[in-house]
Formats: structure tokens, sequence, C-alpha cells
């Protein structure tokens, strides 16, 4: 487990330390939403008390590796205060699986959680997405490249649409080819070098990272019908460019897409107030999934 994973983890725990003894919650552990050769793949679900009928899905992800022992369940507080129920998700990590294989993860559970709305007492056609770094590249790549379902498929979860219906991240990646400025090349190389196991094969070459980065830089996929999204992104971070964020936005408002953000001024990659933060998410998404703006 690489470095820079331990310290946003680590991040996340001083930021919800104050929040430990308040857990106010029903908590489902290790709820199987996909096989993978031969490897079970599992998300926690949290039913807050009050529940107000929808659902959000938060990608545990950093460097886009993932575990069970990094879910917070204090870090969901906002979000469980104000009745959304919240499933925690852990995907197939680098280096034994690449990006294209890890996204292929979230479009299963978010068909998955969508199959399973009723059960869980939540709106199946309105579904958020959340999460900080390689967390927040997946929940935008959601919210530009959700697919519809295969009604020919024997497996009823693969008939259901991956869509979802608005995002809220913390200092994403959304364009490797263009990292902190024009023609920087970040795929598996450079600033992104020690995450090179991600990336995979298709990082060894020039040629094939030019080809590779448009393929899973969530920038180039915006549409008019992109999910909203909203970014909070410290304008000194050392790993993921502000630009990043800023150029994300940018191609949002040139489409109509509503889209914010959020600039935490002098702040690195991660800060110990993001859980308070958290409650501008949660503001985010129900403005977008419950139709109440403040």
């Amino acid at each position: 487990m690489n470095s820079l994973f331990l310290r946003l983890v680590l991040l996340l725990a001083i930021a919800v330390c104050g929040y430990a003894a308040d857990q106010n919650f029903v908590r489902t552990r290790d709820v199987i939403y996909a096989r993978k050769f031969g490897t079970c793949l599992t998300l926690d679900v949290f039913q807050p008390p009050n529940t107000n009928g929808y659902g959000v899905l938060f990608m545990v992800s950093g460097g886009f590796f993932s575990s069970h022992e990094a879910i917070n369940p204090p870090y969901y507080k906002q979000l469980l205060d104000r009745g959304y129920t919240v499933f925690a998700v852990v995907h197939g990590s680098q280096p034994k699986f690449h990006i294209p294989e890890i996204l292929q993860d979230i479009h299963r559970v978010v068909r998955f959680v969508r199959h399973n709305a009723k059960s869980y007492g939540i709106h199946p056609g309105k579904l958020g997405i959340t999460g900080g770094s390689a967390g927040g590249h997946l929940s935008l790549t959601m919210a530009t490249q959700g697919q519809p379902g295969n009604p020919q498929s024997r497996d009823p979860v693969e008939r259901e649409s991956s869509e979802i219906q608005a995002a809220a991240c913390f200092f994403p990646p959304t364009d490797f080819l263009n990292w902190g400025a024009p023609g920087v090349d970040a795929v598996g190389v450079g600033p992104l070098a020690q995450f090179k196991p991600a990336f995979g094969p298709k990082s060894d070459t020039p040629a094939s990272r030019q080809v590779f980065g448009k393929e899973i830089s969530p920038l180039n996929f915006v549409t008019k019908t992109s999910a909203p999204a909203l970014i909070i992104h410290g304008d000194r971070d050392r790993l993921v460019p502000f630009q990043q964020a800023e150029i994300y936005i940018r191609k949002c408002e040139e489409l109509g897409v509503p889209a914010k953000l959020i600039n935490r001024p002098d702040r690195d990659h991660g800060w110990k107030e993001m859980a308070d933060d958290m409650s501008l998410f949660a503001d985010w998404f129900d403005e977008h999934l419950r139709g109440i703006k403040k």
C-alpha cells in the first residue's frame, strides 16, 4: 500500500475523530455486489434511523486502492444525519486490477444498488456518488459515462442502468494528459509514476498513453446530460493539481451542466476539516437528488 494512500486515510481519520462516539445508524457489512475471478466484491450499507429515501455511493478509494479496513463510518455522519443511505463501496485494487477493470466494478455496483433499491428503501432513479482523489475520479467517470442496462442479460442486475444523478467529490483527477498544464502527461508517469500499477501496460509507451489517457479522463466525456457535479479542492494540492477541478467545472459550465467548484485556499491533498465539508455534499445531493435548495 503506497504512502500517499495511507496519508489520505490518516487525514480522514483525523477529520472524523470527534464524531466517533455518535454512530446512530444500522450497518450491514460485506454485502456482495459482484464476484470477480473467484473473489467477492463487497459494500457496507449504512442506514440512518430517519431515512429520506435516497442513496449515495461512497467510493472507498485512494490511489486506486480499496480495502474494507478503510471504510470510516463517522465520515458519513453529515450524509446520514440528513437521512441518506450510504453505500461504502470496496472495488478491485491495483496492482492486480487496472483502472478500466476497476471502472467495471463501479458500473456493476451502481446497477446492484439500483436493482435492490426497494429493499434498502431508496429511490432507484435518484442515486448520488462521492469520493476523494481516485474516488473522485471514479465518481466523475460515473457522472459522465453511466450506461444503460442490457435488457437481454440473464443477470437482472445487468439489466439496470449504471447512470447516477449527482456527484460530489474531493480533488479528483479529470484529465491525465493535461496534468496541471497543457500537454503534461501523467498516465502512470511523471507526477503519477508511483501509481503506474493502476494504469497497467497501456502506460508503457508515449503513443499508448495518449490513447489511454483520453479513455480514462472524465473531462473528455462531459456532455449536456452529464450529472451535476460539485468539487471541493485545495489550491495547493501537490498531487492532483487544482487545475484538474477548474477545467472540469469550466467544461460543465460551457455545456450547461450544473457544476460548482469550492476552493480550499492553501490546502494540500486532504485537510482535517474534510468531514465538515461533507455537509456541503449533503446540500448538493439535497438540491440535485431531492429538489431541495437552500
